[in-house]
C-alpha cells in the first residue's frame, strides 16, 4: 500500500487535546473508556477505573475517550462507561494532567445545543484544553422516542446543533434556528480555550462528505480493510477546502485482545482481532501509511490483566507511535 504523503500538509491548531494527538503523517495511540474486560456483559463494572485511567496517562497515551450512551439498549449490547461523558469529563479533568479527554461521539440530536456548548466549553477550560469532542446524528432508533425526538430528522438537527454550537463560541452570538434565538445582546460563559471546540464527525451523520470535511476539524470512522480505509481517508482529504497545505484528520477505533505470543496471527473479532503484538505492529503502521492519524483500542474483548495490557502497549507501541507534547 503507497503511503499517503502528508508531510507537506499542516493540521489547524486548535487546543492542547487536538495539537497532542493529530499531527500530519504520523499516528498515536489512544484508549476508549471503561479499560476494563467486561466481552460477556454489557455493562461494565468501571472497576479501578480512575487508576488505569491515571496510568494510561502515566505509561504515555495520547487520548482517553468516552462515549455517549444515554440508555442501556438491548440490541445494542454495550452500555459504555455507564457515567454521563461530561460529568465524567469533569472528574477526569481533576484528576489527570496530560492526557487528551475526547468523546466518541456526542449524539448531538438527543441534547439541546446549549447545554452542550456550556458543558464542552466548561470542560476544555477546566482540563487547560484538553477536550476533543467526537460529534454523531446517533444509530440507535430506541432512544429517540424516549427523549421525545424523532429518528428520521436527526439529519437536519444535527446540522442546526453544530451551528449552535459553534455560534456559541462567539462573543454575544446572534443566530436563529430550530433550537432557540440569541440577539447579540447575551453570552454564553465560558469560551473554549482556544476559540472553538475541535468537533470530529463520526461517519456520515446524515450528511454530505462535503458537508463534513467543510465545516468539522476531522473524520471518526470504524475499522476496514487497509484497502477500502485508504479510500475513505482519500475521499475525506479530497473534499477539505483551502489550499494544498490544508488538511485535517482521520482516527478510528479497533478492539483488540492482545495475545502473550508476540507472533500469534490474527483473528477477527468485533470490529479488530485477536492477535500477537507483532501483527498489531504491522496493522498501525499500515493505518499510519494510508494516513489515519489516530486510533483509538478498545480493551472490551481482551483477556489479558488490563494494567500489564496497559504497559505492554506502551512498552512496545508508544515509542513508534509517540504524541505530541501539549505546549501550543
Amino acid at each position: 500500500m503507497t503511503a499517503v504523503n502528508e508531510s507537506a500538509k499542516t493540521f489547524p491548531r486548535i487546543n492542547r487535546g487536538y495539537n497532542r494527538v493529530f499531527q500530519p503523517n504520523r499516528l498515536t495511540i489512544g484508549l476508549i473508556s471503561p479499560l476494563e474486560n467486561h466481552a460477556m456483559e454489557p455493562v461494565a463494572s468501571m472497576a479501578r477505573h480512575l487508576e488505569r485511567a491515571q496510568l494510561a496517562e502515566q505509561a504515555g497515551f495520547s487520548a482517553l475517550w468516552l462515549r455517549d450512551v444515554p440508555f442501556n439498549v438491548p440490541s445494542f449490547g454495550d452500555a459504555g462507561q455507564i457515567f454521563d461523558p461530561f460529568v465524567y469529563l469533569g472528574f477526569l479533568a481533576g484528576q489527570t494532567q496530560s492526557i487528551a479527554l475526547g468523546v466518541a461521539s456526542m449524539i448531538l440530536p438527543l441534547r439541546h445545543p446549549a447545554h452542550v456548548a456550556k458543558t464542552a466549553a466548561s470542560v476544555d477550560q477546566l482540563s487547560g484544553g484538553r477536550l476533543i469532542l467526537g460529534i454523531a446524528s446517533g444509530d440507535r432508533p430506541d432512544e429517540y422516542p424516549a427523549l421525545n425526538e424523532t429518528y428520521e430528522n436527526r439529519g437536519e438537527r444535527f446540522r442546526e446543533s453544530f451551528r449552535y454550537i459553534r455560534e456559541m463560541a462567539r462573543t454575544a452570538p446572534a443566530l436563529d434556528n430550530r433550537y432557540g434565538r440569541t440577539n447579540g445582546e447575551m453570552d454564553l460563559l465560558p469560551k473554549p480555550t482556544a476559540g472553538k471546540i475541535p468537533m470530529l464527525i463520526t461517519g456520515g451523520s446524515q450528511q454530505t462528505p462535503q458537508w463534513g470535511a467543510s465545516h468539522t476539524d476531522g473524520l471518526i470512522t470504524y475499522p476496514r480493510t487497509i484497502e477500502d480505509q485508504a479510500s475513505v481517508v482519500s475521499s475525506w482529504r479530497a473534499g477539505i477546502p483551502g489550499g494544498p497545505e490544508s488538511s485535517k484528520p482521520v482516527m478510528q477505533s479497533l478492539y483488540i485482545d492482545l495475545l502473550a505470543d508476540p507472533e500469534a496471527p490474527p483473528q477477527p473479532i468485533h470490529l479488530g482481532f485477536r492477535s500477537g503484538m507483532a501483527f498489531l505492529k504491522t496493522y498501525l503502521k499500515s493505518l499510519e501509511d494510508i494516513g489515519v492519524n489516530h486510533v483509538a483500542l478498545n480493551l472490551r474483548f481482551n483477556q489479558a490483566d488490563i494494567e500489564q495490557t496497559l504497559l505492554y502497549l506502551a512498552e512496545e507501541l508508544l515509542p513508534e507511535f509517540p504524541a505530541e507534547g501539549l505546549q501550543q
